[in-house]
């Protein structure tokens, strides 16, 4: 089949690169326009943009996918599917028409659980024990299509960029086996009604972190918060990321916020339970360990 795939992020990459693999054929690349990056803020292409230009694909950047030109464009294109990957536009209906087959979309989600665009965050801020991707016939409701193909599987203690990261490679599998099934004329299933939840992108306030919850809660907010936007808090009224951490058994008495470095350990005291910090980053530094940073006269601090 002719195929337009949709994508911007790199966690859009190992579908694509498994579709280019495949026996259907890759004819263009529709992603988000150019952004600036990096101190310079010089504009950039987006990851799919980048290696579908490096493999000599067309690319197609609508500042809205409803502009008239992009619609031309890929009427003459003629796709027989459109596979979608983290794509981050709103498609309208004149759109999703072009394509014979439509458009099908794998979502990091067991749907209709996390419908939206942080379905991985939303899930292990929420401490779910699942995760898994699902392929969805789009539909101009948000996430709502017919199933194509779900998989679940337990969810890793890891941030939210390392499940995205391990969903993209198993979900690129399903993305292809999807594709396949509609070549071969297979119909999704209706998506079920109840158990809706939405996962609309985390806010930098949302991320903020308040001590006075449960070392687990607090935990489960900074995996999900990893690496984008960063749980947060202040230091001397200093920003200080936080974006690795861990609960920890240990009877030791912590105020909320109170911080202690024991024997290459950062712990932190809450609402309910002690917190290992892993990973941090203080206002115009780098990423470092939780333990080096602490070496740095911070043991004893209180953040907020």
């Amino acid at each position: 089949m002719r195929l337009v795939f949709a994508g911007t992020p790199e966690v859009a990459l190992p579908p694509l690169e498994a579709l280019l693999a495949s026996e259907h054929e890759v004819v263009a690349v529709v992603t988000r326009p150019d952004a600036p990056s990096g101190r310079g803020r010089k504009l950039t292409p987006s990851p799919v943009g980048q290696r579908a230009a490096e493999l000599g694909l067309e690319v197609l950047k609508p500042a809205k996918p409803s502009d008239e030109a992009f619609k031309a464009r890929l009427a003459e294109l003629a796709p027989d599917l459109c596979p979608v990957v983290a794509y981050g536009g709103l498609l309208p209906q004149s759109v999703l028409d072009i394509p014979r087959l439509g458009w099908v979309n794998l979502h990091f989600s067991l749907l209709p659980r996390w419908r939206g665009a942080a379905p991985v965050q939303r899930a292990i801020m929420a401490g779910d024990e699942e995760t898994g991707t699902a392929c969805f016939r789009i539909v101009k409701e948000l996430d709502a299509g017919d199933v194509y193909r779900m998989e679940s599987q337990p969810m890793p203690d890891a941030t939210a960029g390392e499940v995205l990261a391990h969903l993209s490679e198993s979900g690129a599998a399903q993305l292809v086996e999807t594709v396949d099934a509609i070549a071969a004329g297979e119909e999704p299933v209706a998506q079920e009604s109840e158990g809706i939840t939405l996962a609309p992108k985390i806010t930098v306030e949302e991320a903020r972190l308040d001590f006075g919850r449960s070392a687990a809660e607090l935990r489960n907010q900074v995996m999900g918060c990893s690496p984008d936007p960063g749980a947060w808090c202040e230091l001397d009224g200093e920003r200080l990321k936080i974006y690795r951490a861990a609960v920890v058994d240990d009877a030791t008495a912590l105020a909320p916020g109170e911080l202690l470095l024991r024997k290459n350990r950062v712990l932190l005291g809450t609402g309910d339970g002690l917190l290992e910090l892993q990973e941090v980053q203080a206002a115009g530094k780098k990423r470092m360990t939780a333990a080096d940073w602490a070496r740095g006269g911070h043991s004893g601090a209180v953040l907020s």
